[in-house]
């Protein structure tokens, strides 16, 4: 079966037909819908500038790359060569936020004198360029030229890192241009407000063999900011995780005939378009795994954010064989398809991935899990895994192991980003799943290795173990943001729910912020393939009905739309599987009637909607919630009070179904 339908028009462009004005040579190329131009001149340096509805987005922009030997790309840019394309094709994507899609765009690629090329490519939701080099041997890259030099001073929603070794686990600050900070890098996603020109948000996809871009303020505006390659590392005694000591002088050591990471603006008239841009998926390298039927997304039973919290059981609860088979019993009742052994069921200062502490029979839980149908999966940390990987996933395969939950990366230099791709090819080749955490964004490796379920790569849940931000105007924030690179492992779920005022840090106990309808709005607006039920099967097993609406949801959809939403205020998310649908509403700390227009229902059809949301006491008592049943039709319109800190799910099914 075909996967792709492509229709392409190519054409070599002649110089004659490029518009030239002084020195140096000028091209052009538009979106399918004529809304966006990228404008590119090749002179003394090779720039590029950005406008949407006639307004200007970037202003003259230098893109280049510096090698260690002196040679610099970009620098007296010479064009030999013009090539422009017309591509129109569907995109199939296994676990992705759409089952397919359609990318449709108008390409230009410019090749260049010193044996380089630049290709541009235009969609209507957005812009990107990437260069390739065509050179003999290795090349050491010192440097790369990537400046964003907006136009005027648009305001920004900017996530900081504490340093050039992250893990995505920031909050979003809200400023000008001008007035961003310069103390720390900045991580992609940035966004920013162009005015009459739309949302922006700078991103980056396909990134393999180089580390990843920050951004910087620069004298025009921002500019890509890059680790330098590890030159000496140690191993942090707690978890033996590798932590740089040392770097080089330079970014990448590469082969001189390759591709380098798609620099992308993604754009958008409002808000609420911004969730479900698709370039970074559309941008990534293929498959490289073939057949993906075997990966299984679904929801996991987890005991780490909840303190191995059973009660009332016969037994001590802990890191042990019989606590264990109780998170399988309860995954196995609600249907849940897996349980994660976090971090504990392997001495974590011992380094040695194929060590089990004396407490667990892991050949035994995986037999008890087997028999009821639920898959287990191993927590690791990145370097201990990737120091016996073959041996490992050979073993863990071998034994019924489904997958692993892999930790403590922290790092987007060129070494760490070698070892993602390392770890998804060689589970890949021994079916076993992952799911990434302590990772920078995802810049496109589940559309590359479809076996990588989820990244963490988020201010998740777990910050509230122990610190106090503000998480519900995060929650409403980040969907714009961040999860245009890709879903995210937020860890959702928690029971124990407090209002602003009566929230309290409890490592061993902890509680989320806002209502308990909030919580489960979470499982329908964040991309989650594999998502985490982060409480005790204690706490889920005492909510019959709001335990039971969760494991009701799908993980996977056909369709997914954005109702509504405005970034840091709310957001609503309606999103499609096979002939249901589910809607889930957030608010951050302010209340309001959230508006759920049905129109997205099949004409003359009646179905069931089933709705758990905060009722009238959630914002005094944030656990509350009503769950209640109403049929409808394409012609409603539903109007949802939500809470300070609320939210609500939908679940829509049509009533001939029943």
């Amino acid at each position: 079966m075909n996967l792709f339908r492509c229709f392409a028009i190519s054409f070599a462009l002649s110089f004659a037909a490029a518009c030239s004005s002084g020195p140096g040579t000028d091209f052009k190329v538009a979106s399918p819908d004529g809304t966006l131009c990228v404008g590119i001149r090749a002179a003394d340096s090779l720039t590029y500038t950005v406008t949407r509805h006639g307004t200007p987005v970037l202003l003259p922009s230098a893109i280049g790359l510096h090698f260690a030997d002196g040679t610099v790309l970009g620098r007296g840019a010479k064009v030999t060569d013009a090539r422009r394309e017309t591509v129109e094709r569907v995109v199939e994507a296994p676990f992705y936020r759409q089952a397919r899609f359609t990318e449709h765009y108008n390409q230009l690629r410019l090749t260049f004198e010193g044996g380089y090329a630049v290709t541009f490519r235009v969609f209507d939701q957005g812009c990107a360029y990437r260069i390739e080099t065509h050179l003999p041997g290795e090349r050491t890259v010192a440097g790369e030229v990537a400046e964003f030099n907006f136009a005027g001073d648009p305001g920004l929603f900017a996530a900081y890192s504490d340093g050039l070794c992250n893990a995505y686990q920031s909050q979003y600050e809200k400023c000008r241009l001008n007035a961003l900070g310069t103390e720390k890098p900045v991580l992609l996603p940035l966004a920013a407000d162009c005015g009459a020109a739309g949302r922006v948000l700078v991103c980056e996809a396909d990134l393999e063999a180089y580390p990843g871009m920050f951004l910087t303020p620069s004298a025009g505006g921002l500019r890509g900011l890059f680790a330098a390659v590890p030159d000496s590392c140690y191993l942090h005694e707690r978890r033996c995780q590798e932590k740089v000591a040392t770097r080089h002088d330079y970014i990448a050591r590469v082969e001189g005939t390759r591709t380098y990471p798609w620099r992308i603006l993604a754009v958008a008239d409002e808000d609420r378009e911004l969730p479900t841009n698709d370039l970074v998926y559309a941008l990534a390298a293929e498959n490289r795994i073939g057949d993906c039927s075997w990966v299984k997304p679904g929801k996991v039973a987890w005991e780490w954010w909840n303190d191995w919290g059973l009660t009332g059981v016969d037994f001590e609860p802990g890191i042990n064989t019989r606590t264990y088979k109780a998170y399988i019993d309860f995954a196995a009742d609600y249907g849940l398809e897996y349980v994660v052994l976090d971090e504990g069921w392997s001495d974590p200062k011992a380094g040695d991935v194929m060590s089990v502490v004396e407490q667990i029979d892991l050949p035994e839980l995986v037999r008890y899990a087997d028999a009821k149908g639920v898959g287990l999966m191993l927590w690791v940390v990145g370097n201990v895994l990737d120091a016996k990987l073959e041996e490992a996933c050979s073993y863990y395969a071998g034994l019924g192991i489904r997958g692993f939950k892999v930790d403590f990366i922290d790092r987007d230099d060129q070494k760490a980003v070698e070892l993602v791709y390392r770890l998804a090819r060689v589970a890949a080749a021994h079916r076993l799943v992952l799911d990434i955490h302590g990772v920078y964004k995802p810049t496109g490796q589940n559309r590359t290795y479809p076996n990588i379920i989820n990244f963490e790569s988020v201010f998740g849940l777990e910050e509230l173990k122990w610190s106090n931000p503000d998480m519900p105007l995060y929650d409403v924030t980040f969907p714009f943001i961040r999860m245009v690179q890709g879903p995210v492992d937020y860890t959702p779920g928690a029971y124990r729910n407090a209002t602003r005022e009566g929230f309290r840090i409890d490592y061993r106990n902890p509680m989320s912020q806002g209502t308990r309808a909030h919580q489960v709005a979470a499982y329908v607006v964040f991309d989650a393939p594999l998502v985490m039920l982060c409480d005790s099967p204690t706490r889920y097993m005492a909510d019959e009905a709001c335990t039971r609406f969760i494991a009701s949801l799908p993980v996977v959809f056909d369709t997914t739309r954005v109702l509504a939403g405005e970034i840091g205020e709310y957001i609503v998310t309606a999103r499609k599987r096979q002939d249901c649908w589910y809607v889930g509403g957030l608010t951050g700390w302010t209340p309001r009637t959230l508006d759920v227009d049905l129109s997205l229902l099949d004409p003359g059809r009646e179905y069931t909607a089933t709705l758990l949301a905060d009722d009238g006491r959630s914002a005094a008592e944030p656990a509350r919630y009503v769950l209640s049943t109403q049929r409808v039709t394409s012609a409603t319109r539903l109007q949802i009070p939500v809470a300070p800190g609320g939210g609500f799910a939908l679940k829509i099914e049509p009533a001939d179904n029943k």
